[in-house]
């Protein structure tokens, strides 16, 4: 026979489960959207951290191959930072002329471009009446009590001070916290496993945190490679074509890499804007947008996955959704980071059993 006492008593052990399954669910989404809103906030702080951290793990094999051959971990710490931070400025240096030349070139190409793409015409005369009525608009005076706070002491030259001071404050705060990460090693884990009471479950964080910074490096140190190999193709195939300045479309090929869909995509316009601008003939300024595409479809759709496999391939739905998120709340640098930052949640998700419906979910 049923005993009829214990079946309330299973009904309601159940409810009081469902239940508090609802309210951890619940719990968990207001904790995140606080992570987020914070993270919003306090851009200027948190987004020197993520990277900091995104960079540790891409150059942890590096600290950890000179400490192999008795390099102090201080100084293994500095000289792959010392390396990057040399490489930037370095870049820097050597693009900002090559940019600024381009940039000149472009209100001279517009002509070009209406001949090249007369369809377009009559668009671009539209844009081009918007733009000056909105110049209208912007140089007219205030009309009633409206007030207009300018700040006339700082001037254009104030302003670009004020935006690079911001950028080498950023920049300065992850080259810190970088350096003392990769000093720090696993100091964290330590504290980690002295904290767990048991043997066994010391083990195994031990296990499941080596397995996801091993991944997680690999696939960061595979993505920078051959996003890099991209570059060194697409230099060559503008020198090919008689562009000039390929170390500029070469690195900005690598950097747009880094955005999937995306930035493939602005690279074929920034790419076809170049060939306008530097061929007369309509065929011959598709053929370095062509190439471009050609070399991203070669690395996209063939080595990058025979490299990676599939258990790092992602839902093209949630990496868009993903890059369109991270850039509202980080800008540029938020889009370079989204697709890192969705890869290294999937691994996670992978190696942890109580998120792999997670993981799951995030594969293509």
């Amino acid at each position: 026979m049923t005993d009829p006492v214990r079946e309330p008593s299973d009904s309601s052990h159940a409810s009081q489960s469902s239940r508090l399954r609802l309210v951890t669910f619940f719990t968990g989404g207001l904790f995140l959207l606080a992570i987020l809103a914070a993270s919003f906030a306090a851009s200027a702080i948190v987004l020197p951290l993520v990277l900091a951290v995104v960079l540790k793990l891409l150059l942890q094999p590096a600290v950890s191959l000179l400490e192999r051959f008795f390099v102090p971990r201080a100084l293994g710490a500095i000289l792959p930072i010392a390396l990057v931070v040399g490489i930037l400025v370095g870049l820097v240096a050597a693009l900002s002329e090559p940019a600024a030349t381009w940039a000149q070139k472009l209100p001279q190409g517009v002509p070009r471009l209406e001949a090249h793409l007369m369809v377009l015409s009559g668009p671009v005369h539209k844009l081009q009446g918007a733009l000056e009525v909105a110049e209208e608009v912007a140089n007219a005076p205030p009309q009633g009590h409206t007030m207009v706070a300018v700040r006339s002491d700082l001037g254009l030259a104030g302003t670009l001070f004020a935006g690079t001071k911001a950028v080498l404050d950023g920049l300065l705060t992850t080259v810190l916290v970088l350096y003392f990460l990769l000093l720090s090693g696993d100091t964290f884990l330590r504290r980690l496993v002295e904290i767990l009471p048991d043997f066994g479950d010391k083990r195994q964080a031990v296990e499941i945190f080596q397995r996801i910074e091993s991944d997680i490096s690999i696939y960061l140190l595979t993505i920078t490679l051959m996003n890099a190999l991209v570059g060194l193709a697409t230099a060559a195939a503008m020198y090919l074509c008689g562009i000039g300045d390929v170390l500029l479309w070469g690195t900005t090929a690598f950097l747009l890499n880094f955005v999937p869909f995306l930035g493939p995509l602005l690279g074929v316009g920034i790419f076809l804007l170049v060939g306008l601008l530097g061929f007369d003939s309509l065929w011959w300024a598709l053929l370095p947008p062509g190439l471009y595409f050609l070399i991203h479809l070669i690395e996209g759709e063939t080595v990058t996955p025979l490299l990676l496999a599939r258990r790092f391939t992602l839902n093209p739905v949630l990496v868009v959704l993903s890059l369109i998120f991270w850039f509202w709340m980080w800008g540029a640098p938020g889009a370079l980071l989204a697709f890192p930052l969705l890869a290294m949640l999937k691994i996670i998700s992978d190696r942890l059993s109580s998120l792999r419906a997670l993981g799951h979910f995030l594969e293509r």
